[in-house]
């Protein structure tokens, strides 16, 4: 037991070692992806980059916060909170981005089930929302009273709950693609990588599905249940899965994508070949 909660809710003084070791691990990864986005022009992995870097952020400011165990001042708590809790909500942009760029690297958009120039637009701005109903309901901790905890966390819930929701239809959508690409024929005619950055997508969608529920679980304990009263379950189920997530893209990067597409635009820049499809 602590003498006083972390934010009001967790009980638990938070680790500085833990927090300062995946400050490093974020900023490495998030700098790797920088570079590689930089170099290969792969714009829309900037979204992602950003949230690599509120990662980063986040943990810095969970060190800094701990130092200042019992006396706490809510500004380095609240960055900490808000930028881990609303991160993966723009590391699942780019993801949504990249099923599209697979779609016209394959030539395959007829095999998607909705459109998809309306693909990636349906589940960014479903992203977006959830971002938005995140952040404005860890904003609500700062008040620190009971109604303003009480609605911050139901807000947190319903942002948590939109994210899983357009995660699983996006799953849904990118196996659907996937099996109706491989019956057609496609997989063998067109010689891209598409099936590797698809498994990539997979497997990074399970690890922010996961790291959802158990986001959604935690907002549904009280700060006495088991969630909230042990920080190594936040690490497991958050921490080291954004960084699996982030290390899988390093090293299956979309870039690859963009450079097929390119190519068979005849050099265009990818703003210039969204339209590259039959």
């Amino acid at each position: 037991m602590v003498k006083v909660k972390y934010l009001g809710l967790y009980n638990y003084r938070p680790s500085i070692p833990a927090a300062a070791i995946f400050a490093v691990i974020f900023a490495i990864t998030t700098g790797v992806h920088i570079v590689q986005l930089a170099r290969k022009r792969c714009w829309f992995m900037v979204v992602f980059a950003i949230g690599g870097l509120l990662e980063c952020i986040g943990y810095i400011a969970r060190a800094y916060s701990s130092t200042q165990y019992p006396n706490y001042t809510i500004g380095p708590m609240l960055i900490a909170y808000i930028f881990i809790l609303v991160a993966p909500a723009l590391l699942a942009a780019s993801i949504y981005m990249e099923l599209g760029r697979i779609m016209i690297m394959t030539n395959g958009s007829q095999y998607s089930l909705i459109r998809r120039t309306w693909l990636t637009k349906i589940f960014v701005v479903g992203d977006i929302l959830s971002f938005f109903i995140q952040f404005i309901g860890a904003a609500m901790l700062a008040k620190q009273t009971a109604s303003a905890t009480t609605n911050g966390e139901n807000l947190m819930k319903l942002g948590v709950l939109v994210q899983i929701i357009f995660f699983g239809l996006f799953v849904i959508c990118a196996a659907i693609f996937h099996l109706r690409f491989s019956k057609s024929g496609g997989a063998t005619r067109w010689a891209t990588p598409w099936k590797k950055h698809l498994l990539a997508i997979y497997a990074c969608s399970g690890m922010i599905f996961v790291r959802s529920i158990f986001r959604l679980a935690e907002f549904f304990q009280s700060s006495t249940g088991y969630l909230m009263q042990n920080e190594w379950v936040s690490y497991v189920f958050d921490a080291m899965l954004m960084v699996f997530v982030m290390g899988v893209l390093n090293a299956v990067h979309p870039a690859e994508v963009v450079e097929y597409i390119q190519n068979k635009a005849g050099g265009l820049e990818l703003g210039d070949c969204d339209d590259v499809s039959s």
